[in-house]
């Protein structure tokens, strides 16, 4: 079973969160939430608390085959601002790993200098603030191991290509089907 971190700092955007954890779950993939504080919950930028797995400094020195971050202003701020994050991202990013943003999360990817070789794209907000090869104003952008989006209605779409880079295709068939919604569209792998 494949293994992902999903960053949060408070101030996440709660959707994005948690459209994540619950969809990459539902298609067998092992999620993680790693908080970049000392406590337990992590608040989220419309006051809803989620539960912290395991702090940073532990998570650095795991191995992953992804890590998500989600977005939220003041989350997405604090994620970019903290060096054990954009550590672990580029040491995952160096080890070709799925390193994955959706909504102001990109700034994060492009703190950490993993961008620049990539079409990205981000909330429209944050576009002068993600700094890529190519920027791309889709839903979701996959360019190699690295995926990206724009916000909380492009969430689910987000996390179903998640589960079928890091599970199979057909997972994230099975997984939309009984969500209700469509899979992503096959493409060629490179991950």
């Amino acid at each position: 079973m494949k293994r992902c971190a999903v960053l949060l700092a408070d101030g996440f955007e709660e959707i994005e969160a948690v459209t994540v954890i619950n969809v990459l779950r539902r298609g067998h993939v092992d999620v993680t939430v790693v908080g970049t504080n000392e406590r337990e919950l992590i608040m989220g930028a419309h006051d809803v608390e989620v539960g912290v797995d395991e702090p940073i400094d532990v998570a650095l020195d795991e191995a992953w085959d992804a890590i998500v971050v989600p977005g939220g202003v003041r989350g997405a701020q604090r994620l970019r601002e903290n060096d054990r994050v954009t550590a672990l991202v580029r040491r995952l990013y160096h080890e070709r790993r799925v390193i994955a943003a959706i909504c102001a999360g990109p700034i994060v990817l492009s703190a950490a200098g993993v961008l620049k070789d990539h079409a990205a794209t981000s909330y429209p907000d944050f576009k002068d603030e993600v700094h890529c090869r190519e920027y791309r104003e889709e839903p979701v952008v996959v360019d190699g191991h690295v995926v990206t989006s724009r916000g909380p209605g492009t969430a689910i779409a987000f996390a179903l290509e998640l589960v079928s880079m890091l599970a199979a295709p057909a997972a994230a068939g099975e997984v939309a089907a009984a969500m209700l919604t469509q899979a992503p569209p096959m493409r060629a792998r490179s991950v």
